[in-house]
């Protein structure tokens, strides 16, 4: 009898993936079995394998579980809910409510180098602020406690109090395996942005230059934050943040900035091309020496056929900013401009660079003092929740809408997996309407309970998750209507075809952290035969009776690495539903009774994969329809035909 190969039904096994990686880079040192020969290793590498006792870097009680907990499979699902989601069929974007380290394993098939940009403002460690309740050996478990309130042994999940010996520790252990996991997630060209103040910029920066690496550091943004706190301490108030940043990969440069009306003024000048501005051509600043750029000392002439040296105050030689190559070319292409200045008590000719208006941007600075502050962002919040106080601490808009800016392109896919209360959803449906976008979000917030008494919780939120869904949904409907007013003023003949055609996506898909539809083989078992017995009588019928057809059909998807947004047909072949999924190269049928007919069906249309349920091969022909489908597959040249 032919077997079916078995469709994977864990995370990505992490661990099988950084070796795949190491071993195009190292082939020669791998032994049978993905090992590594150590002494081998250590050779190609020369000198440069630290064999000292005592080396640098960086340690923590815990260190070793969380890479325990970075290796360790998810065997849980994300659960579609359409009730709770908007234009779920259509919509690009997804809001996922889970604890994030488990969803963010769950993504690593799906969305492995496909995230442009990562923003995340995780707790800052104050004392008072809520640390992720992570289980190393049992994470979906521990978070399905959480979601009850309590722990296995009845105690309420809290704060991580400063008063904890290991109070840097534990959010260390928190932070480290979640940035570890989203880097795989970034694109090659990928950039994250994380929120941080002083309690653990320090531990941050360090824990980010070992998972990013220092080269791929492009600095520290500070932000003010329009108001200073500790005042009434003896030390130094604080009213900014920061936000560390870094790439995947070095060399990762940031998007200009629009220019704003005071760098417009510079732009006063006028000829053939348009407005310019100008600067002298001499460099100035660092390296401006003849001896820096000797190549960049040269005569050239004035409008008076005057050989003009690059000479800076003083009368020490300097440098032109660019060689005569490059000069020649300027010149020609009227980008040199000469002007008559004072020097030595006398009018001579020099020379300036022109640089044009259109199409410009500057560079974004290191300091951010120019954005509207933290009060701002809270009485924006509350002008979107009828002036209810229903959350503490949210992000400004325009901090988020310029990190989009200055990082993303117009299709790119972002992530925010501490979405708090949903102001990184709310930045990107606003900036896709102004600049014309179609940047896609993937927003993850666990369901923390919000506290009774709370205005949130009079409000009927009752989970910070569920605040988040409603900012979004409330952004959305603000900006259809706003649409639709607009729409109403202007008649359907004035519309360019351009606008017709532009896409406005205003929904988002929600899914929701929860058990695996299938019931997956715990490598872990007790060993003793009675306990294998059992839970073999337990695997006969491996499909929960309570999952949902749509539950089974979006878990396939994440373990095969298929995007939850990707389109989806359902077709009709032989009388048995089909889903067609990325054009017909995947085909899953869930029909619990399968027949020649519908198999023959499938494979006519030469998909790359096809899914179906073990269980339907059924009756007394089950092995010969089997045998029967391999063939048929293979006939048509699909390779990849697996059940579950």
């Amino acid at each position: 009898m032919a077997t079916i190969d078995k469709q994977t039904l864990t995370s990505m096994n992490i661990t099988e993936e950084q070796l795949q990686n190491f071993k195009q880079l190292f082939p020669e040192v791998f032994t049978e079995g993905l090992k590594i020969d150590w002494e081998k290793l250590r050779l190609t590498l020369g000198e440069t394998v630290d064999t000292g006792k005592e080396r640098y870097g960086m340690n923590w009680p815990g260190k070793a579980d969380c890479f325990r907990a970075i290796q360790q499979p998810s065997i849980a699902t994300l659960v579609p809910a359409r009730d709770e989601s908007i234009d779920f069929d259509t919509t690009e974007n997804m809001f996922i409510e889970g604890d994030n380290l488990e969803v963010l394993k769950l993504l690593q098939k799906s969305y492995l180098g496909k995230i442009k940009m990562i923003y995340i403002d995780p707790p800052y460690n104050t004392g008072n602020e809520f640390i992720y309740p992570d289980n190393y050996g049992e994470n979906l478990q521990t978070y399905l406690e959480y979601t009850g309130q309590i722990d296995s042994e009845g105690r309420k999940f809290g704060t991580n109090a400063d008063t904890d010996g290991r109070f840097h520790s534990k959010w260390m252990n928190m932070m480290y395996p979640r940035l570890f996991l989203a880097k795989n997630l970034l694109k090659e060209d990928g950039i994250i942005f994380i929120s941080i103040d002083d309690h653990e910029i320090d531990n941050l920066k360090k824990i980010c230059n070992e998972i990013f690496g220092e080269e791929n550091f492009i600095g520290c943004i500070v932000r003010t934050t329009g108001q200073t706190t500790g005042q009434d301490s003896q030390g130094l108030g604080s009213s900014f943040d920061y936000l560390l940043v870094y790439s995947k990969y070095p060399d990762r440069g940031l998007n200009g900035l629009p220019l704003t009306e005071h760098d417009l003024k510079r732009f006063e000048n006028e000829d053939e091309k348009g407005k310019y501005a100008y600067d002298q051509m001499r460099k100035t600043g660092s390296n401006d020496k003849r001896g820096d750029r000797p190549n960049m000392y040269f005569a050239i002439k004035d409008p008076d056929n005057n050989d003009i040296f690059p000479i800076g105050p003083g009368g020490y030689e300097s440098c032109w900013r660019f060689e005569r190559k490059t000069y020649d070319k300027l010149l020609k292409e009227n980008f040199i401009l000469w002007k008559k200045t004072k020097k030595d008590n006398a009018e001579v000719w020099w020379p300036y660079v022109k640089y044009y208006l259109e199409g410009r941007t500057k560079r974004p600075s290191p300091l951010w003092d120019d954005l509207e502050g933290n009060k701002k962002a809270a009485r924006d919040l509350r002008a979107i929740f009828d002036g209810k106080k229903i959350f503490d601490f949210p992000k400004p808009i325009e901090l988020l809408r310029r990190i989009i800016a200055i990082s993303c392109e117009k299709d790119d896919i972002v992530l925010d997996f501490f979405a708090g209360s949903g102001s990184f959803g709310q930045a990107v449906l606003e900036y896709n309407q102004t600049e014309k976008t179609n940047v896609k979000f993937i927003c993850i917030q666990l369901p923390q309970t919000t506290e009774e008494g709370s205005e949130a919780f009079k409000e009927g939120f009752k989970t910070i998750s569920k605040i988040s869904q409603e900012r979004i949904r409330r952004i959305s409907a603000k900006i259809k209507k706003e649409q639709s007013i607009k729409a109403d003023k202007i008649k359907e003949s004035l519309f360019s075809n351009e606008e017709s055609k532009e896409k406005n996506d205003l929904g988002f898909k929600v899914f929701k952290l929860d058990h695996s539809n299938f019931k997956i083989w715990d490598a872990t078992l007790e060993k003793e035969p009675e306990a294998i017995q059992a839970r073999l009588f337990e695997h006969i019928d491996h499909i929960s009776p309570e999952a949902a057809q749509e539950s089974i059909l979006y878990e396939l998807l994440l373990k095969s690495g298929v995007e939850l947004t990707t389109p989806i047909e359902k077709l009709t072949l032989a009388d048995k539903s089909v889903f067609s999924i990325v054009e017909g190269q995947l085909l899953i049928c869930l029909e619990k009774e399968l027949n020649n007919e519908v198999l023959k069906a499938m494979a006519e249309m030469q998909p790359t994969r096809v899914i179906c349920l073990d269980e339907a091969f059924t009756g007394v022909n089950a092995d010969a329809l089997k045998t029967n489908a391999v063939q048929i597959m293979k006939s048509k040249g699909v390779v990849n035909f697996r059940t579950v």
